[in-house]
């Protein structure tokens, strides 16, 4: 079956960007800012680390990838569009009245493990399916993709233990640690830090990385598990709205999505960039 692979991560991520861009413009939805600090973390691993078979969705050998930050799934459906679970042209209907692309992540669409948006349950599901992988003795692995705002939720936390508890080192934890939350940043909000040792902590094997340096993504999620016996951790350092200057790192763009003269200027920021 095939192992997803790409001698071109930049241009998949562009592509992704552009995509999630005219998606919420047209939609007018919001969470443009939530898409575009985990771009290049979904490029690297569909585009290089998943093991997956469009063509067979439910291929029982895939590796299972949870969004569970699903207000992000404008990005998550470019990604798979882009990897030909569906037609490109079905992500002009995202967020439209009868279409299968549900602003939050909708298990109906191919590629789509679990339907997300209600934040701190992605990692309680991927652990229980870790769990239940280890014990039929499967070798395929789950990712979940977390914001950093999710991890103030305590069923994060008892999933996490529960994780190490169980030796689940077929389980990998992605965080997308942009700084910001819906109503402010994670400072101000409830403060995270030290971050990386609350994970240790808990018993997990856990990396740093820049979220938006390909290669160090790649290199990273190439050498999984961090641990032999512990679950793993990639803290990734992004940006919220990393690629369009006036976006960058803003809470503004949380729930706003670009429309006009704003629109133009960051679709034509993307082309310069592409």
């Amino acid at each position: 079956m095939q192992i997803a692979r790409s001698a071109d991560l930049n241009g998949l991520a562009a592509r992704i960007r552009h995509h999630s861009l005219t998606m919420t413009n047209t939609a007018k939805s919001s969470h443009i800012g939530s898409c575009l600090s985990m771009v290049d973390l979904l490029a690297v691993l569909y585009g290089s680390i998943l093991r997956l078979d469009p063509e067979q969705p439910d291929w029982p050998e895939r590796d299972r990838f949870i969004l569970s930050k699903g207000h992000a799934a404008a990005a998550l459906y470019a990604t798979l569009a882009e990897r030909g679970f569906f037609p490109i042209e079905m992500l002009g209907s995202f967020y439209q009245n009868g279409s299968r692309l549900a602003g939050h992540a909708s298990r109906t669409v191919p590629g789509v493990e679990i339907s997300t948006g209600s934040l701190g349950h992605g990692l309680p599901i991927a652990a229980g399916m870790a769990l239940a992988a280890k014990r039929t003795d499967e070798k395929h692995r789950i990712f979940v993709l977390l914001g950093d705002g999710e991890c103030n939720e305590g069923a994060i936390w008892e999933a996490a233990m529960f994780a190490r508890q169980h030796r689940l080192d077929n389980l990998v934890v992605i965080v997308d640690l942009n700084g910001i939350q819906s109503l402010g940043s994670t400072k101000e909000i409830l403060d995270l830090a030290p971050f990386a040792d609350k994970w240790r902590a808990f018993g997990w094997s856990v990396c740093e990385t820049d979220g938006h340096n390909l290669r160090e993504l790649e290199a990273r999620l190439s050498s999984l598990p961090f641990e032999l016996g512990r679950p793993s951790c990639l803290i990734a350092n992004t940006v919220k709205g990393k690629g369009i200057w006036f976006m960058e790192g803003k809470l503004l763009w949380h729930y706003r999505s670009p429309q006009g003269e704003e629109f133009a200027a960051a679709l034509a920021e993307l082309e310069r960039e592409a």
